[in-house]
């Protein structure tokens, strides 16, 4: 087994040696290109720009919005808590391509909230409305759909701290927001920092939603190399700036979580403070608010779409959904096997785990670089025809992106099992395979399971990789709702996409649970 490990894991790692493959094989590599002096003197100062500016943006509103409910949940009593503290985690099943839509849509000319103010104030338009459609209305967006990767971590941060620290921060004469601010917020840096990095990363993956609104990212200029200029450097070249803009945020979440240590005292749970008042009020508004604009109004705008379009359904939606179906449980099943193959190797001689810690490296790769690593890669062995051909190369990408997801459930469903299981399951004379049948996969149906229903719905709303990887007439409905939005065709959009929300809500009902028993 252990033989198998290091080549299975290198097969895993091809997209990276894809994109330093155009340096390596092609002579003029080196040399800018007409394309790429192009991006240079033109576009590439405007990626850089749009690129930070989403950073910070988003940044900062998933940090009010996460550490803001987080400290509101966790720390106080009152009317609504009980569903505030789970349904808060509801955006998580809205992808931001779908938000994206919903948000424009809602907010745009013709959307119902101006139409209803041009009615009540009798003007023909309102010049002092935003326009939707621009970079404040992706950092909206974003961070609206994203702030649950902080609200889930940071709440759990703060649910660990001590019990009396606020009270002590109240004997050295501090009112409550100073507390927070110079004892409580510190010490939960750590973990705040790694919900931010998740989101961020999820930002600089995206392109379906920042090409809605017409920003000019790295993951759209990539498109635009591949696709319309047919330049396989500059995209390669493009992938690469964008991947260290990621390799910067995980090099920042990993040196914060490094830290996690520092960021609870003691055992003791907080016990929560009952408000009464203005103060209940401002809680439950707070709360509301940031659960209207994350789930409940675009939820009602993908209804009201889907009865705008009626009962017809486009004959090509049963297809999008077989697709999506049959890609997102292909890879999920094969994930599963991988990540029980990779665990239990590691289980077996723990000097494998740095395998482990690098396969994970695959979630922060953006769709877009790693698709543009594949194709470079097939480019070389003159192999390109494979993805027009066959669904293996888009199953492939997707296993390099989310084996590990999979793979940390599996991990820790074997962490809950003692060693002396194994030890016992020995004397009586069982192989390694046979304690791995017999006594691992029993105990472990259910992290496997929760392993392959995260690969499952993650499959299916990913974006990127499915739009530069799949093959000819192969839409799924992630696909599918992009095109519709692309065309302004958004009544038609509804089912695909409520489709995607619905799939995506298992999870997060699972992940609520979790959060209401504890």
């Amino acid at each position: 087994m252990n033989r198998i490990v290091l080549p299975l894991a290198l097969l895993l790692f091809l997209p990276l040696f894809g994109l330093a493959a155009p340096f390596l094989f092609s002579e003029n590599a080196l040399e800018a290109t007409g394309t790429l002096n192009h991006l240079w003197s033109f576009v590439l100062g405007g990626y850089i720009a749009s690129t930070l500016a989403l950073i910070i943006g988003v940044g900062a509103g998933v940090f009010i919005l996460g550490v803001g409910n987080a400290w509101i949940i966790a720390s106080y009593d009152f009317p609504g808590k009980a569903v505030f503290e789970w349904a808060l985690i509801l955006p998580l099943a809205v992808p931001t391509y779908v938000m994206a839509y919903l948000f424009v849509d809602l907010l745009q000319f013709s959307g119902p909230i101006q139409s209803t103010i041009r009615t009540l104030l009798g003007a023909n338009s309102l010049w002092f409305f935003p326009d939707p459609r621009s970079m404040g209305g992706a950092i909206w967006s974003f961070s609206f759909c994203l702030f649950p990767y902080v609200y889930l971590i940071t709440r759990t941060a703060f649910l660990e701290r001590s019990g009396r620290l606020i009270e002590v921060s109240e004997t050295l004469g501090y009112s409550p927001i100073q507390g927070f601010m110079k004892l409580v917020l510190p010490m939960a840096r750590p973990a705040i920092f790694a919900g931010m990095a998740l989101a961020l990363m999820e930002v600089l993956a995206d392109f379906g939603a920042v090409s809605y609104f017409g920003i000019q990212t790295f993951a759209t200029g990539i498109f635009k190399a591949w696709l319309s200029f047919g330049d396989r450097v500059a995209a390669v070249q493009l992938a690469l700036g964008l991947l260290s803009f990621v390799l910067l945020i995980f090099f920042v979440e990993q040196s914060s979580r490094s830290k996690l240590r520092y960021a609870s005292s003691s055992q003791t749970r907080p016990l929560a403070k009952p408000l009464h008042g203005k103060t209940a009020f401002f809680a439950f508004t707070f709360c509301g608010g940031t659960l209207l604009f994350g789930f409940l109004l675009p939820a009602f705008v993908l209804l009201q779409l889907l009865f705008k379009q009626g009962l017809t359904i486009d004959i090509r939606y049963l297809d999008w959904l077989s697709n999506s179906v049959l890609v997102a449980i292909l890879t999920a099943v094969i994930s599963v096997l991988l990540a029980v193959f990779f665990a239990y190797s590691v289980r077996m001689n723990s000097r494998l785990a740095w395998v482990n810690r690098l396969l994970g490296f695959g979630y922060a790769l953006p769709g877009a670089v790693l698709a543009i690593g594949i194709l470079s890669f097939l480019e070389i062995f003159q192999l390109a025809w494979w993805i027009s051909a066959s669904v293996l190369v888009l199953v492939y990408a997707y296993l390099v992106r989310f084996l590990s997801s999979s793979l940390q459930s599996v991990e820790a469903g074997l962490s809950r099992i003692t060693p002396s299981m194994d030890g016992s399951a020995a004397l009586l004379g069982l192989s390694r395979m046979q304690i791995l049948q017999r006594v691992h996969i029993p105990l472990l149906k259910r992290s496997l399971m929760t392993a392959g229903l995260f690969v499952f719905v993650d499959v299916m709303k990913e974006l990127p990789a499915t739009l530069l990887l799949r093959p000819f007439n192969f839409d799924t409905l992630a696909v599918a709702t992009y095109q519709l939005a692309a065309d302004e065709r958004l009544a038609e959009l509804a089912l695909p996409s409520l489709t995607i929300v619905l799939v995506g809500l298992f999870p997060v009902f699972l992940l609520s649970r979790v959060i209401a028993k504890s």
